[in-house]
């Protein structure tokens, strides 16, 4: 007897339709998967005939075929276990078709019957929605997430026994009502008020987190360039519904459980690989730039980082989006993140120190720089120079700003520029386009007098340039302002300037 069942699978972050069909016939016991599957669907076999028979049903001793639709599209995970286990009961008049049908089952399955959660099921279940599905089984592990997508019926499933026991009418499934997605702030940021002194640094953060822009900050070792860093997410705006869905289905294929409420933070170590930095792998996974999407990607140790995984940086820094190629697939996955990278002014870090002597000679520190190649440097919008904070100012007793009062000027300045876009609510001063540059970022005449000078004295590439006009219209949004002035300029320039990257050896 032949049935189906149906089910879903994802390429990159977009789900596509797989029927799952079944075939019990005559013949010399035997079980095949086809429909081009990967080494978990094949070994599904055994987990789906464990599972049912320790939920009370027996596969007969029969020749079984298992076909996953369409047959030219690699299948991977353990996401149809679910479904191929229905569509054997269904093939063996257990439970009826009718409900297999009007369905999308996802699952993978322990061998007691259990169904335990899966990758990837946050994508899969809105673009099966796109395609007007309706009712979804999936692991309670996997629910919340899936709840969320509206008009979704969700059903959660424990295990095999009772979601045959609901198929065959007995009840005992109510669908979950649809999640409430309530944004947060990060919850091991830091906060801004226990970082003593560094007044430019916090300055430089703050323009960096209302426009999204890049950030480079060098310093001689414990001058709170990390801590600074981790304390960054804590002046980041909350995210709204559509960014948490963004970021959640990106979490959902690496293999995350529930909702991302609050804006990603990551920091690899530097001794990452390009590929766990940018993505790929055999199956073509995100990388640490798209965990980070809509987040804060900090870099410690800078020029320690491999070159390749360095230069990587370049083209998502610049488009927002990364495509992962490999020989199976080429998936595209968004990358709009802000970078935050820490480096030491030199190999022993002690350049700049007020109480320790630097050992390097100039041509170690020229080679040290150097390891930053001008076209990624390029990319950075503010350079920031930390140096070591003074016994008085660390003992103080005065408290800085809060972020919370911080975040307030920096959640005012991005509203402005969602005004300013429009209905794209993602979109920053980093993001703007060369036609939106002529547009919002015009300058005076005074402006441009002071901009060709800058340009001509710091020997600027067109990029710097665009670069620097785009912060002073992030500090013009910071103060109010509906056009660029000449001290929003001004100050822009000066984080375009760091000495230790302009030394000769």
């Amino acid at each position: 007897m032949l049935s189906q069942a149906n089910s879903f699978g994802l390429s990159g972050l977009t789900g596509f339709p797989v029927k799952v069909e079944a075939d019990i016939s005559g013949g010399l016991p035997a079980y095949e998967t086809v429909g081009l599957p990967d080494a978990a669907v094949k070994e599904s076999k055994e987990r789906v005939r464990a599972a049912l028979k320790n939920s009370g049903f027996l596969l007969p001793p029969s020749r079984i075929t298992v076909s996953l639709a369409p047959a030219n599209v690699r299948k991977e995970g353990s996401v149809y276990d679910l479904p191929i286990a229905l569509a054997l009961l269904c093939a063996q008049g257990k439970i009826k078709q009718a409900p297999l049908t009007r369905a999308i089952y996802l699952g993978e399955l322990a061998l007691n019957g259990d169904v335990r959660g899966v990758n990837g099921v946050l994508p899969m279940v809105i673009s099966a929605r796109q395609a007007g599905e309706e009712v979804f089984f999936v692991p309670r592990e996997n629910a919340e997430e899936a709840a969320c997508v509206e008009g979704a019926r969700v059903f959660p499933v424990d295990n095999l026994r009772g979601l045959i026991a609901f198929l065959q009418g007995e009840g005992g499934m109510e669908p979950l009502p649809q999640t409430v997605v309530v944004p947060e702030i990060g919850e091991n940021a830091l906060d801004f008020s226990y970082i003593k002194g560094q007044a430019s640094a916090k300055r430089a953060a703050e323009i960096a987190a209302a426009g999204g822009h890049n950030l480079l900050l060098a310093g001689t070792p414990g001058s709170g360039k990390t801590m600074l860093a981790r304390a960054m997410p804590s002046i980041l705006p909350p995210m709204d519904m559509a960014e948490c869905m963004e970021v959640t289905k990106i979490h959902s294929v690496v293999g995350h459980r529930g909702l991302v409420t609050a804006r990603p933070y990551r920091s690899p170590h530097h001794g990452a690989s390009a590929v766990a930095i940018t993505g790929g792998g055999s199956n073509a996974l995100p990388g640490e730039i798209s965990l980070a999407h809509l987040g804060v990607l900090f870099l410690d140790e800078f020029p320690e980082f491999h070159r390749d995984v360095l230069e990587s940086l370049r083209q998502p820094l610049e488009d927002g989006v990364i495509t992962v190629s490999r020989s199976k697939q080429s998936c595209t996955y968004p990358a709009s993140f802000m970078l935050v990278a820490a480096m030491n002014p030199c190999p022993c870090g002690n350049r700049g120190s007020r109480t320790k002597a630097c050992t390097c000679s100039p041509a170690a520190i020229h080679r040290y720089v150097r390891k930053i190649s001008g076209p990624l440097l390029d990319r950075i919008d503010l350079f920031i120079e930390m140096n070591d904070v003074p016994f008085e100012e660390l003992t103080g007793k005065g408290e800085g700003e809060s972020s919370q009062v911080i975040r307030q000027r920096v959640t005012a300045a991005r509203q402005r520029q969602h005004e300013r876009f429009g209905s794209d609510s993602t979109r920053l001063n980093a993001q703007l386009t060369i036609g939106e540059m002529d547009e919002f970022c015009q300058l005076s005449k005074p402006c441009r007098d002071i901009m060709e000078r800058a340009f001509q004295r710091m020997e600027l590439s067109a990029r710097a340039y665009q670069r620097v006009r785009k912060v002073a219209r992030t500090i013009a949004d910071l103060a109010g302002s509906e056009s660029i002035q000449e001290q929003h300029l001004m100050e822009a320039i000066r984080y375009r300037s760091l000495p230790i990257l302009q030394e000769e050896p």
